[in-house]
């Protein structure tokens, strides 16, 4: 049996007492085969950004300016190191195009466009018993997505995915770690949907961003588990 912990700490929901992280983990995933559902939503969302009927978020929509202000209070230039909700919307209002990596990658940057959501997913078998989201702390290391030979280290009071003291996300949601991205090859993976400020993304809106997800994941899945992350629920874990 494996487990996983994933653990929301108070250094965070101290700063961001509105703080929530939905979870979903996806046993016996098929990330290999096409998921046509998906390809062809983003191709229909495609097709609405260029006759307008679709505009992608941008730093003057709350889902934006919240992330903005939440990535400043941390001490990092939303500018600099975008929020992946306000990088992947850019590249789809200056490009037309939302790039394709897989399938459960697509399938999350769908949900994130659609519900503006920031959102991510690893490899569950690459991960540690324990994740924790919270402020970096001295020893910490962090390998870049598509650089692995590098190493950085986050700036203090930066807020990181960690396992241990490997970052899997720096400055919360800009950029993931190499050796723990979803790959045709992953057969079991979490994904996460991240909340810090209400007036950025409600309650009932995460939920449906979750259960979008879920009806996105589901069918490619041997078994669906979820659960979210809170002040009231700082800790879930996840066995199969």
């Amino acid at each position: 049996m494996s487990r996983r912990c994933v653990r929301l700490d108070a250094s965070v929901t101290d700063q961001f007492p509105e703080t929530a992280v939905g979870l979903l983990l996806a046993v016996g995933l098929d990330n290999a085969s096409p998921w046509q559902d998906v390809s062809q939503a983003l191709s229909d969302l495609e097709d609405q950004v260029r006759r307008g009927i679709y505009t992608p978020f941008s730093e003057d929509d709350p889902e934006v300016q919240g992330w903005h202000e939440v990535f400043r209070a941390f001490g990092t230039n939303p500018r600099k190191f975008r929020p992946s909700l306000d990088a992947l919307s850019r590249r789809l209002a200056r490009s037309g195009v939302v790039p394709r990596v897989n399938p459960a990658v697509d399938a999350y940057n769908l949900v994130s466009l659609t519900f503006g959501v920031p959102a991510g997913g690893f490899d569950a078998d690459t991960l540690g018993d324990n994740i924790a989201i919270r402020t970096s702390r001295a020893g910490d290391r962090f390998t870049p997505l598509g650089e692995p030979q590098t190493l950085e280290t986050p700036n203090p009071g930066e807020i990181v995915y960690v396992d241990g003291s490997r970052v899997l996300t720096r400055h919360w949601n800009y950029r993931d770690a190499d050796a723990t991205k979803l790959t045709q090859a992953t057969k079991n993976a979490l994904f996460c949907l991240d909340r810090a400020r209400s007036q950025s993304l409600s309650d009932e809106r995460l939920t449906m961003a979750l259960q979008g997800l879920a009806g996105l994941v589901g069918p490619h899945a041997e078994t669906l588990l979820s659960g979210r992350l809170s002040s009231a629920t700082s800790e879930i874990e996840f066995s199969w």
